[in-house]
């Protein structure tokens, strides 16, 4: 490897010229037998995405008991999630406009909620196509959030381009929970 400055740059033209730098950078002090300072304790804002019909996002808190994480979601409640729009607004004569302002009333609290998380967990059930979850999924992905994918492996083809994103495609709501787990405190559970 050469030298600094030994070097010559193509064509007639050469330049020498000497010079010494020194950088002062301030080193914090290691705690007492650390190598490492250890990361400031912090509450985790998780939003828990995707299916509403079944316990995953129960699941997921009870296995993540003990850490510090907030938890949040869409309204759970699929009657009052599709009357958004409606019991808010007024009625309307046709379905599209009705859904149309249900979305709307809906997207105020998801996109809130997603712009405020750490990380987001995206689950896809078996029973109903989730194209929520999805948007759910790209919106985290345009905001540069991190997100988690749950769903079962025939959904792997299907979501593929969604899982390519995801920083973890999970299985289960525990596996959720253990990678949650990992990047929270650095532990593996066995």
């Amino acid at each position: 490897m050469p030298e600094p400055n030994s070097v010559k740059p193509p064509g007639d033209f050469v330049s020498t010229v000497e010079c010494t730098v020194h950088l002062f950078l301030p080193v914090p002090p290691l705690l007492p037998g650390c190598q490492n300072v250890a990361m400031e304790p912090r509450q985790w804002n998780v939003y828990l995405a995707g299916e509403i019909h079944s316990d995953w996002r129960e699941r997921v808190i009870e296995a993540c008991d003990g850490l510090p994480v907030t938890f949040t979601s869409p309204v759970t409640d699929h009657p009052a999630s599709d009357a958004a729009g409606t019991g808010t607004l007024g009625d309307e004569p046709e379905k599209f406009w009705a859904d149309h302002k249900g979305a709307g009333v809906n997207s105020i609290r998801t996109q809130t909620l997603i712009r405020d998380a750490d990380v987001v967990v995206v689950r896809f059930g078996e029973k109903y196509r989730q194209w929520n979850a999805a948007f759910d999924a790209g919106y985290a992905t345009a905001l540069g959030k991190p997100y988690i994918t749950e769903h079962p492996e025939e959904f792997d083809h299907a979501l593929k381009e969604v899982d390519g994103a995801a920083r973890a495609t999970a299985r289960s709501p525990e596996q959720v929970a253990a990678v949650l787990r990992y990047v929270i405190t650095g532990e593996i559970q066995e």
